[in-house]
């Protein structure tokens, strides 16, 4: 327990902070709303079109002459009572005034009639639901009203004819040189015969969503893919709504839905969509018209037509292209869709009053055809990308761009995120955090180095125990026994050893240890169990054959039965640790002239065998010795 405590304390030490936890993917970076919003729903919403193509047919015109007669007259009477000048320019614009106010009047239709093929068409804004391909745009965006319809077609394929009309019809001006005025006068009156006397024919509706081609990017390889119109609503002021199919399709980025209780009066809403003045000018590429726009602006009012239909009022500014696109609240969710704005008398949009259809009339219209909003991978990788992309972590990015590639091929931007973040990080500009598992390893590499640490240092506190439990120790002698030598105290009376004395020599008949001199008993050879304390008969006390200890076998005897293991009397000496002088062993020490050099010659200590031998006797008594533990011997002495 004290290792894991203190290992656990020296990681919290050692380890450096890690990382804050990552953020969740709808969490918004440190970019303004609308940078992330637009980044985040651009590749959902698509700029739609719808066309109708067939032909028209118109007649002839003739002056109906009794009728033009009798306006003649009237242009004189009126030029008599001063009403109008005298002058055939003042006479010929009265004229055209009065038959363009009532054509069917002073026109009449004839043969031959007249034919061209022509196609009309609008733009509007959608944007994707689901990834297999529904997409929700405008009702208005998908079809129109015959009235409308015909006035598309006849500003679209009777500008020839009304043309050569007015010209026809001037010419019949005799001497009269037309100047702007009459001109337009003219061709307003064949605008609006060829108009009220024009045939459809052979009508034909297709709707279609612009996509890029595969390798991303919006650009010139983007084509328009047909679309199945799924459900329609009503027209402004209506339930204006409509819903489409494009078959063939898989993971496509998608727009999650709100509810209406998102948002209230006061907060921000944001429009994305392509507005016409864009779209319908030659001055802009094509890549800058297929890119969406964003406009955001304040819920002004929540407003009810006067069928029921809620809408509400933003002051977000929208215009002609942008029906059909989703409206977000700052969270990134569609709470509604643009549907129309007040036009000025010019046809120009007011910015101040556009209106939203709310996101609860859309979840409506979904679940009527069983539709349920989703998202795949595709969109959720993305919005993750995104998120390290602002953030500078431009290599966590890559992998999660790459995916969305792979998942979606047709994506319009991801080419371009990836192109950006590698650059960003060839320029050092990458802030990636480390990956928390190499903060983990990092805390395991310092738990496991002190784990080591601790076990090495309570090793090294064993050894020491144990070393210095293995130090000679003399126990007291049994009662009228002589105190065995300390190397410090002698018996009374007894004058002590030379100090110069060392292990392996004998100096003043002496003997040293693993040496017998002057019938005196070595270490290992009478001492314990043979004289007392390994002392002969004219030594430090008595002879005792045979007495127990460390004298009889197997680590030692009397001089003639001395064990070869610890050492005998002279005639028996053991090799290995001591003999007589002229047996002496030469790595324990012996007599002065075969003095071991290696241990030198203290007066103090017991040197250790090799590592790996037996331990020879130290100065306590045992029977059985096992490494480190010794047990006095019983009273066996001889009285």
């Amino acid at each position: 327990m004290k290792i894991t405590a203190g290992a656990a304390v020296a990681m919290a030490v050692a380890l450096p902070a890690l990382p804050a936890a990552a953020d969740t993917p709808d969490e918004r970076p440190d970019v303004p709303v609308g940078t992330w919003l637009a980044a985040r729903t651009q590749p959902a919403v698509q700029l739609t079109s719808f066309t109708y193509t067939g032909t028209v047919a118109v007649p002839t015109s003739t002056i109906n002459q009794t009728a033009f007669n009798r306006l003649v007259e009237q242009a004189t009477a009126t030029v008599a009572s001063g009403k109008i000048s005298s002058d055939e320019r003042s006479i010929a614009k009265w004229l055209f005034q009065q038959i363009a106010a009532d054509v069917d009047t002073y026109l009449a239709s004839t043969t031959p009639e007249r034919t061209v093929e022509a196609e009309v068409g609008g733009l509007c804004t959608g944007w994707w639901v689901t990834p297999d391909g529904y997409m929700v745009t405008g009702a208005h965006c998908v079809q129109v009203g015959e009235s409308e319809l015909s006035q598309l077609f006849a500003q679209q394929a009777l500008a020839k004819f009304n043309k050569q009309d007015a010209k026809e019809i001037i010419s019949g001006l005799q001497g009269l040189e037309a100047d702007e005025e009459i001109v337009k006068l003219a061709q307003q009156i064949y605008v609006t015969f060829n108009t009220n006397h024009m045939q459809l024919r052979n009508l034909k509706q297709s709707l279609s969503v612009v996509q890029s081609l595969p390798g991303g990017g919006v650009d010139k390889t983007a084509k328009p893919v047909p679309a199945e119109l799924v459900s329609v609503g009503e027209s402004y002021p209506g339930k204006d709504f409509a819903l489409l199919k494009v078959n063939g399709q898989q993971n496509l980025p998608t727009v999650p839905l709100g509810d209406d209780s998102d948002v209230r009066t006061g907060d921000t809403l944001y429009i994305s969509g392509f507005p016409g003045l864009v779209t319908n000018t030659p001055f802009f590429s094509l890549e800058s018209k297929l890119e969406p726009a964003l406009t955001e602006g304040p819920y002004n009012a929540k407003r009810t037509t006067q069928t029921g239909v809620p809408y509400i009022q933003t002051q977000a500014p929208s215009y002609h292209g942008n029906s059909g696109g989703p409206v977000f609240s700052k969270d990134g969710k569609v709470i509604g869709m643009l549907i129309a704005g007040t036009v000025s008398e010019n046809g120009e949009a007011s910015e101040s009053e556009s209106f939203v259809l709310p996101v609860g009339i859309i979840k409506e219209k979904l679940g009527e055809k069983n539709i349920k909003a989703a998202q795949t991978t595709t969109t959720t990788r993305y919005n993750e990308a995104l998120n390290d992309f602002f953030r500078h972590y431009y290599s966590d990015s890559l992998p999660k761009f790459r995916e969305v590639q792979a998942l979606f091929p047709n994506h319009p931007y991801v080419a371009k995120y990836i192109s950006d973040a590698q650059q960003a990080i060839s320029a050092g500009k990458d802030e990636s955090p480390k990956p928390i598992l190499l903060w983990v390893l990092i805390g395991v590499g310092v738990l496991v180095a002190a784990v080591i640490v601790a076990v090495l240092a309570k090793v090294l506190r064993g050894r020491g125990r144990r070393r210095r439990h293995s130090e000679p120790s003399f126990v007291q002698p049994p009662p009228g026994a002589v105190s065995p030598p300390s190397w410090r105290q002698l018996p009374a009376g007894q004058a002590p050893p030379p100090a110069q004395e060392a292990y392996g020599q004998a100096a003043h008949g002496q003997a040293a240890h693993g040496q017998a001199a002057h019938g005196q008993a070595a270490y290992g050879q009478a001492a314990y169990g043979q004289a007392a304390y390994g002392q002969g008969a004219d030594g430090y006390g008595p002879v005792v054959r045979n007495a127990g200890g460390y004298g009889a076998a197997p680590y030692g005897s009397a001089p003639d039965h001395a064990s070869p293991q610890y050492g005998s009397a002279p005639e028996h000496a053991n090799p290995q640790y001591g003999s007589a002088p002229d047996h002496g062993n030469p790595q324990y020490g012996s007599a002065p002239d075969h003095a071991n050099p290696h241990y030198g010659r203290g007066p103090y200590g017991y040197p250790a065998p090799p590592h790996g031998q037996a331990q020879p006797p130290s100065g306590e008594q045992t029977r059985a010795v096992r490494y480190g533990q010794f047990t006095p011997p019983p009273n066996d002495r001889a009285s």
